[in-house]
Parts: C-alpha cells; structure tokens; sequence
C-alpha cells in the first residue's frame, strides 16, 4: 500500500559541515546524499577533529558563515561580506583568524573522522560559552565514505512537525533552518510523523527512493544563533519535552525531530515532488 505523505517544499544542502547553506530547486541524489551536500569540512589543527557547532563553545561561530557550490568549488562568505574560496590561497589563515583556531578547510575526511557533540541539556542549562560535558562521536557510520555528514546521507523533516514546535513555542514559529535537513516535506500531519518513517521507503517524484533509517535524535544547534537567526532555546526545548524517545536501541533518549535516511535508488529531486510512503 503506497500513502501520499506530500510534496519536496524545499530542497536545502550544506557544503562546508556547520555553515549556512542554501536552497536549490532540483538536485542529483546519490548513495552519498544531495549532491554537494557536507563536501567540506574544517579540521582542527590541534585535536585533528572536525569542527562542529555540535561543540558551540568552540564552534558556533561556524554557523555565522555562509557556504554555496558553483561549478565545483565552495565558496564561504564570511559576516563582514568577505569571501574565500577553497584551494584558494590564504583561504585556511583567513578562516583560522575568524575562528580563531587554525583550521584547514579540507573534502578529504580524516581516517575515522570524529567531533565533539556537547552534552545538548548541559548547553541549554549552561549557555553556549560554558564547558560542558560531550561526547566523541564519529561522522557518516550510515553513509558510504567520503563525505562529512553526522550519520546518514539524507536528513529530512515535514512541515506539520515544524509547525508544531513553533506553535508550541513563545515566539510561534521555529525555522526550518535550524534543523538543518536536506528536505522539507509539506506533510498534513501528525506532529512528528516522522518518528513512524523507521525501515519503511520513501519514493520521491519518479526516481528516488530513500529509505527511513530513525528519528533525528536533536543537538544544540537548532538553539544557536544561525546567521541573522538569534538564539532560540525552544527549538530543542520543545521536542525535549513532546518527542524525547530512544531513537535507536542503545543510544539512549532523545529529543527528536525529523528522520534520517538512506538511499535505496538514486535520481533526481525536484522542488514540489510528490513524496510518498511505500
């Protein structure tokens, strides 16, 4: 039995791990994800992790900087209007003395690359500047190698669970971009519907099938600042307290929202796709 969920409202990739990103309205999609997507990302010198805002005591400044993809090469824009680019000279130093880390901007993952992810409730409880507990975690274990996404290829979400966290929330609406998902369905409902996509195939226009791997178990980013975006604590607070669940056997409980996902056939999505539940 096939259910219409709804359709590709948006269709959002990330090139640089952690930066802003942007949206386009079709897209190649392969067992690597959306193309483009989580193509670089900045290591530390001095740990050899990869920096994350997942670590906003370190990091969250990442989420200031804006990243596109134009013919093959990333080009980051930084708050003052500056722009580098990568295999461009000087662009490691000028991104080390915004940060102020040194950092390498690199499309080669170190062997078993990891981040730190802080420990989101301590953050919420601390405040971003605060060191907190966190965990090592190593990026892309459900995803083939190559690229720097947290966990698997795709990440996804729908509108009806968007628009109840913001209605939920003191301020009545959240962003999508704070979740940072590659696909935002425009679903009817229920509120986190997702929670229900665990094992069972997602086909996308006529071409992609995606498979529903578990609930996105949520990190402080959604909280952070994200480029003119401020702070909002609720966008975790909320599913913290509506959707906390154990995505996974063994990982324990979670805030949760949206799904991650697997690719079963690649193709081609298109904005306004429809997106069924086979």
């Amino acid at each position: 039995m096939t259910t219409t969920l709804g359709t590709v409202a948006a269709l959002r990739r990330h090139p640089v791990k952690s930066m802003l990103g942007e949206e386009v309205t079709a897209a190649d999609v392969s067992p690597r994800g959306i193309a483009g997507d989580r193509v670089r990302a900045l290591v530390d010198r001095e740990t050899g992790k990869i920096a994350s805002a997942k670590n906003p005591r370190l990091w969250r400044a990442l989420l200031t900087m804006s990243a596109t993809l134009r013919n093959g090469t990333v080009q980051i824009t930084l708050p003052d209007g500056t722009t580098v680019a990568d295999e461009e000279a000087g662009t490691d130093e000028a991104l080390s003395a915004f940060l102020g880390r040194a950092v390498t901007l690199t499309g080669t993952p170190p062997s078993a690359a990891t981040l730190d992810r802080s420990v989101p409730e301590e953050v919420l409880a601390a405040g971003v500047t605060a060191e907190v507990g966190a965990e090592e975690i190593t990026i892309g274990l459900g995803a083939p190698p190559g690229g720097f996404v947290d966990f698997a290829p795709v990440h996804l979400i729908g509108t009806a669970t968007l628009a109840a966290i913001g209605a939920a929330s003191p301020h009545g609406v959240v962003e999508p971009a704070r979740y940072r998902p590659n696909l935002i369905i425009e679903t009817a409902g229920p509120a986190y519907g997702e929670n229900g996509w665990k094992g069972r195939e997602l086909a996308i226009g006529d071409e992609v099938v995606l498979r529903g791997l578990f609930p996105t178990p949520r990190c402080a980013v959604p909280t952070l600042e994200h480029g003119d975006l401020p702070r909002d604590p609720d966008a975790l607070r909320v599913p913290a307290r509506d959707n906390r669940m154990e995505p996974l056997e063994g990982l324990g409980p979670s805030a949760c929202a949206g799904a991650y996902a697997e690719v079963v056939r690649p193709g081609r999505v298109r904005q306004g796709d429809t997106v069924s539940l086979l």
